[in-house]
């Protein structure tokens, strides 16, 4: 076929642009690739018009928004005209539901302007399926003579007469329509298809009279709730003499595409949980920051006084504990992840159980039975607990009425013959973690295939079937390895497998209680849009030594520090404000006096990233902190 039609060496291309130095680039690109290109650039709606009617193009560049017409407009009118002449979309931005729907009305591709390096790729591949398109009308004719040959096509190929009646059908789609070779003969489209697509068949069929081609989307019930997704493409045959005489169905099974497309947008739906848990975890942060120093504040106040000074630990308490479950949180909305590193995993497992403690049905009674004597393991910290909060929830699941999930571990030494059973795994010693529910359990059947991707045993919308393959991926990928065992009706266990370290370092030295740190009058500027941050850092600052001014802005800490520049000793500013950010505000403070010093807040992970830490200078501080932690932070920069 390849010899029948060569690959194009020049190229006819119609271009509409309104930026006559955009379009300057494509033709320079272009040209490189293709020196005998011809580019015909319009930029209006009648000229792009007269240009279809004019001539055959290779392929149609388009802009998505010009003033007056836009792309959409101009693939539609395309199409209107009968051409099949790719069209690819080039632009600034198009977004993405504008990208969706420019491909589901025939657009070949779009390509981003500033990443011009896809555009001559774009242009060859969709030169490339052009191709291809002829080649496979033109293929349509010998049909039956290659029917040998259709059976090793990937995609379900029917004929049938003009009635609609099969005539003809490949392997696959024997395969897809469940109907014996010999059985499929002399069956209607409506049959075929099945009861989900009655509706769609008969005004296929018009447009496929009418137009001579037509395609679109259909499921197909396959039994035992499984459901399947095709693109059936339908083209009408004519014979010698230009007479319709059958039509060629290609069916496209996308079952697979259609689960990728849901997990990118589960994908993007995470992405914006992530932003706007960030948000939260700013807000809830900025709350317990004051309660956190108040706290230290009132405890100074209060000596002797042991009833209140317990209360005031509960205060404590119940404020840390409820910053350390927004950052476990916020760590699993926005997958922060971090390097691995030596670990105890009963860490690990502490942290999941009291995050799933928050979360889960009262009527799921968690158990643990973890030795403190557990090895180390070289893990990533947030992945193992990825790990364990997946198992977590899958017992869940396994157990609407309740029940019971357990939390083991315990040291093991894997030997050569368990290892050989689990490829990529070592022998050695192992931290074994186990996880078990008693919930219903695995039928055997689907033991096999529970780590396979996208295989879910959850009715639809509940489940991705990315879970356990996703488990299975972090495992590995640390050198270990799993094994599961199930009853039906009496429970799941889960058997994670990890490379342990047994040499443990010498535990760090516990420091000596000291008395809180305290300032010598020097001036401390506080940068904070929270009155309540402001007021209580103002409040714990001043009893700590120190001098304090604030403001509630970056532009007017920038005013109150050029006012106060020969006194003010350190800036202490949040990193996340309306306005002008900490990161700016630092930038400005530098170019004011870049001798300045500076401790720099913020509750939300990840942000110590946005500013570059300088030992004697700058420090990152989260949020939310206690007074002492702030005085240390203080301390640090002015010594």
């Amino acid at each position: 076929m390849s010899q029948s039609t060569p690959p194009i060496t020049t190229l006819r291309l119609l271009h509409l642009e309104d930026s006559l130095t955009d379009a300057e680039l494509v033709r320079t690109q272009l040209t490189e690739e293709w020196p005998g290109c011809v580019i015909k650039r319009v930029d209006n709606r009648d000229d792009f018009i007269a240009a279809l009617r004019e001539g055959d193009f290779d392929l149609i560049l388009s802009d998505f928004s010009l003033p007056a017409f836009n792309g959409l407009e101009a693939l539609d009118l395309v199409r209107q005209h009968g051409s099949a002449t790719p069209f690819v979309f080039l632009s600034g931005t198009i977004g993405e539901h504008n990208a969706v729907e420019a491909m589901q009305r025939g657009a070949m591709d779009y390509i981003i302007k500033d990443r011009p390096a896809r555009l001559v790729p774009a242009v060859r591949n969709a030169l490339e399926q052009r191709r291809e398109h002829r080649l496979r009308r033109r293929a349509e004719q010998r049909l039956r003579e290659q029917a040998g040959l259709l059976d090793k096509a990937r995609d379900a190929i029917c004929v049938t007469d003009l009635d609609g009646r099969v005539t003809y059908w490949n392997q696959r789609a024997s395969l897809l329509f469940g109907w014996a070779g010999e059985e499929g003969r002399g069956q209607q489209l409506q049959e075929i298809f099945g009861l989900f697509n009655q509706a769609t068949i008969p005004g296929a069929l018009r447009q496929l009279h009418a137009k001579g081609a037509w395609m679109g989307e259909m499921q197909l019930a396959m039994g035992e709730g499984i459901l399947r997704h095709i693109v059936s493409g339908w083209t009408l045959v004519h014979d010698a003499d230009h007479r319709p005489k059958s039509i060629l169905l290609i069916n496209t099974d996308i079952t697979e595409q259609k689960k990728l497309e849901s997990q990118l947008l589960r994908a993007q739906r995470l992405e914006g949980i992530g932003t706007l848990a960030g948000g939260i975890a700013h807000d809830l942060n900025n709350v317990l920051a004051p309660i956190l120093m108040a706290v230290q504040l009132l405890q100074s106040k209060l000596a002797g006084q042991d009833d209140l000074l317990r209360l005031i630990g509960v205060l404590e308490t119940s404020a840390q504990r409820g910053a350390a479950l927004i950052r476990q949180v916020l760590a699993f909305a926005r997958g922060a992840e971090g390097e691995r590193a030596e670990l105890e995993p009963q860490l690990v497992i502490q942290e999941v159980v009291t995050l799933l403690g928050e979360t889960l049905p009262r009527a799921v009674a968690i158990e643990t039975d973890v030795p403190k004597d557990l090895w180390l393991a070289f893990a990533n910290s947030t992945q193992l607990s990825q790990v364990l909060m997946n198992l977590g929830v899958n017992a869940r699941d396994a157990m609407p009425q309740g029940g019971r999930l357990q939390f083991r571990a315990r040291n093991v030494v894997v030997d050569g013959s368990l290892a050989q059973a689990h490829p990529g795994a070592q022998p050695g010693p192992h931290v074994l973690i186990t996880v078990a529910d008693t919930g219903s359990g695995i039928p055997p059947e689907w033991l096999n295939r529970i780590f396979d991707p996208f295989f879910t045993t959850k009715v639809a919308g509940k489940g991705t079937g990315l879970g356990l393959s996703t488990v299975l991926g972090i495992v590995k990928s640390h050198g270990g390895f799993l094994q599961v065992e199930s009853e039906l009706g009496r429970g799941t266990e889960f058997s994670l497998y990890l490379p342990a370290v047994q040499v443990r370092a010498a535990p760090p030295t516990v420091p000596v209680p000291v008395a809180p740190p305290r300032g010598g009058g020097e001036t401390i500027l506080v940068i904070d849009d929270e009155s309540g941050v402001r007021k209580i850092i103002q409040a714990l600052l001043g009893a700590r030594g120190y001098r304090v001014l604030v403001a509630d802005s970056g532009p007017a800490g920038l005013s109150v520090y050029q006012q106060h520049q020969g006194s003010v000793r350190v800036v202490v500013t949040d990193i996340m404000m309306p306005g002008m950010q900490g990161t700016e505000l630092i930038r400005q403070l530098k170019a004011l006096d870049p001798e300045v010093r500076i401790v720099a807040v913020s509750g939300v992970i990840g942000e110590k990233t946005a500013v570059t830490e300088e030992p004697g200078r700058l420090v990152f501080l989260p949020k939310p902190m206690t007074g002492t932690a702030l005085v240390l932070a203080i301390q640090s920069v002015l010594a």
